[in-house]
């Protein structure tokens, strides 16, 4: 199989690399932090000393990085990528992407956005759900790549759409979880039983999976071992505001929710998972 070099092993490019390595492919591996590749060495990736180092022809370069800029710096450190496929699948902003995808082509290299919906449970299941933006023969040339950690990868459209998409879906879990924990607050305050309350809500059309899946988290008060952490949810519906202010989007009543999450930075809640923000609803 092509040997895939990974650029980013924190907790979804570790999950995504070992998916990789499960069903088959070489993998190359790379971080900042060296000791965040350890768990990929031992299941039997090759670490690399720098990013660019060992890359073939018709290459595939997954990146799973923090933010655009630093993919956009970590991308340009690779030097010509004639014939290299540069895939990330961390997300970034719309105007990002676009500007990342015309780095790439400057460089010489084909590019695919493919950031993915989904944490370590469905990337080590192969179960991803994988929104690409690009030109279809990119996308077709990555599809046995992709099939791998989704069943259905979709193209949305060209670059940016693919982003686009992630940061409506990451902006309605920002807006979920919020919405959930105010009426989660004001059924405890009235002495309503929460139990009862979900009797409710579970039947109705208001009703989502991940609601059941915070329940237990909220109410025992416990964020440890998070699949995605406040500070990324934070970082990621900061991305939303600034690519809305740009599209023309009024989403001015989304700016309260950034500020209340600005109150986790420096805390424990941040490396916690995203539900912590329970925690701030609290105006006691």
């Amino acid at each position: 199989m092509t040997t895939i070099t990974l650029l980013g092993t924190g907790l979804l490019g570790t999950a995504i690399g070992q998916r990789l390595i499960d069903v088959g492919f070489t993998l190359n591996v790379w971080n900042r932090n060296p000791a965040r590749c350890a768990a990929l060495v031992e299941a039997g990736a090759q670490q690399l000393n720098h990013p660019g180092e060992g890359l073939e022809a018709e290459s595939v370069v997954i990146t799973v990085l923090r933010d655009g800029p630093v993919t956009a710096e970590v991308i340009g450190s690779l030097g010509p990528l004639t014939g290299r496929y540069i895939v990330p699948m961390g997300t970034m902003g719309i105007s990002e992407s676009v500007a990342l995808a015309e780095q790439v082509r400057l460089q010489g290299g084909s590019f695919l956005e493919a950031p993915v919906l989904g944490s370590r449970p469905e990337a080590l299941k192969g179960s991803l759900l994988v929104m690409a933006g690009g030109a279809q023969d990119v996308f077709e040339a990555q599809l046995p790549l992709l099939r791998q950690l989704a069943s259905e990868p979709r193209l949305m459209g060209a670059v940016g759409t693919g982003a686009a998409a992630k940061l409506a879906l990451n902006q309605l879990i920002a807006s979920l979880t919020h919405g959930y924990s105010l009426a989660l607050r004001l059924v405890q305050s009235s002495g309503l039983d929460v139990d009862c309350f979900m009797e409710v809500l579970r039947p109705s059309a208001l009703y989502a999976p991940t609601v059941d899946k915070k329940l237990e988290r909220m109410m025992s008060h416990q964020y440890d071992d998070p699949n995605f952490s406040t500070s990324l949810l934070r970082k990621d519906l900061q991305l939303f505001l600034r690519e809305a202010r740009l599209a023309g989007v009024n989403a001015t009543a989304l700016e309260g929710l950034a500020s209340l999450l600005e109150r986790a930075d420096g805390t424990d809640l941040d490396a916690g998972d995203y539900s912590a923000l329970h925690e701030l609803t609290d105006g006691r």
